[in-house]
């Protein structure tokens, strides 16, 4: 079996609530195919516990589900979900966001069996609590950084024209209109509004919306267009906004790529932004510098409810230190503090390690309980599988 969704390797029971997924609640592709191999994993372990198959091994590697069948789910208990539970903690390391949507691909089978299709009495998974997930602030671009990514594009003579046209206009869709990638690489030319006042997009659960343009957005399209529409790609069978070098529809991978070269260029590859963060940097910036009611943020993103979209209004690290800088205490020993400061100016990384307490000698916080763990992509919607 390998990293992809083939029918034809998974049981009829299992191949029936793909079906579901993608049918009726109509799930991505990628969101069905996470689901069965989040399943895969789970009937795997299941059966190497009853067959006493080490985990690591090429015999537990080989383990197919040809014996997954009604009977076979029906027998699953809930000790059985908890101990796969811990597996994925302790065997496979995964963090909780992932438990999580392996679990929650567990609970939608045994929710399939028991309500939709009534052949299945108990649900084992009905009183089992989704593991809980860090909360953690949204990565995103500054408006500095942003305009030096922007800058950084335009000014590569390095990159053919048509490309640096193409690869400039995605990135300001990103950073201007908060699209997800897939969405962004799912646009075709006849979803543009002729006078690219907006442009129509694909997001999760197939759901359409409309995001209407700025003009930042109209001019880069103003120019791209052009070299997309030229003689020679008019013989092409795709309909894509965006095309590779072979004339394709761009991929995800490569709009990555893209995007990854241009924050290396701009000196910012040390942040180690995904595409994803693009996304966070547009939603950010119009809530905290437009001044975009949440509300508002919501449709443009495309969110199912609010709470999602509440991410985005935390508060800007200038303005909370504008804030201490306010309190009525700030001032006092301003002078002694200012000359201690002075005399403290370690020439050596040793130096600053012993000037200041709170570091430990290996430059790291003492509070190592603490770790930068980036946000879960996920969305309102019951579907723990897509990026928000």
């Amino acid at each position: 079996m390998g990293t992809n969704y083939e029918p034809e390797e998974y049981p009829p029971v299992l191949r029936d609530f793909a079906g579901y997924k993608a049918v009726i609640q109509n799930c991505s592709p990628r969101t069905v195919n996470e689901y069965m191999l989040d399943l895969r994993s789970f009937f795997r372990f299941l059966i190497s516990r009853r067959r006493h198959i080490r985990y690591g091994t090429d015999e537990f590697d080989k383990i197919t589900l040809d014996e997954i069948d009604l009977d076979f789910i029906a027998s699953v208990t809930t000790a059985d979900i908890y101990d796969f539970m811990f597996f994925t903690e302790r065997e496979l390391n995964n963090a909780p966001a992932a438990r999580a949507r392996k679990l929650s691909a567990i609970k939608g089978l045994f929710k399939y069996y028991t309500s939709k299709r009534n052949l299945l009495e108990k649900d084992p998974s009905s009183s089992i609590e989704t593991p809980k997930k860090r909360k953690t602030l949204p990565k995103y671009l500054t408006l500095e950084e942003s305009v030096l990514l922007l800058d950084t594009v335009r000014n590569d003579t390095e990159t053919r024209h048509d490309v640096r046209l193409r690869n400039y206009a995605m990135i300001t869709l990103f950073l201007n209109c908060g699209m997800r990638l897939s969405e962004l690489v799912g646009i075709n030319l006849g979803d543009l509004d002729r006078y690219l006042r907006s442009v129509r997009v694909i997001g999760k659960g197939n759901k359409e919306r409309v995001i209407y343009l700025n003009d930042a957005c109209r001019g880069a399209l103003a120019e791209y267009l052009p070299e997309r529409n030229s003689e020679a790609n008019k013989t092409l069978v795709t309909r894509a906004l965006f095309i590779s070098n072979r004339g394709e529809r761009i991929s995800n991978r490569a709009v990555q790529w893209v995007v990854t070269k241009y924050l290396e260029k701009a000196g910012l590859g040390y942040r180690h932004f995904s595409v994803h963060k693009l996304r966070h940097t547009a939603a950010t910036l119009m809530y905290q510098k437009g001044g975009v009611d949440v509300r508002i943020l919501k449709e443009i993103l495309g969110h199912e409810q609010l709470n999602t979209t509440q991410i985005y209004t935390h508060v800007a690290d200038s303005d909370i230190e504008r804030a201490m800088a306010k309190n009525p205490l700030a001032g006092i020993g301003t002078t002694s503090s200012s000359t201690h400061m002075e005399q403290v100016q370690p020439d050596s990384l040793d130096e600053l390690d012993s000037a200041i307490p709170f570091m430990s000698m290996t430059g790291e916080s003492a509070d190592t309980g603490r770790e930068d763990i980036e946000p879960f992509d996920e969305d309102d919607e019951n579907d723990d599988y897509d990026e928000n």
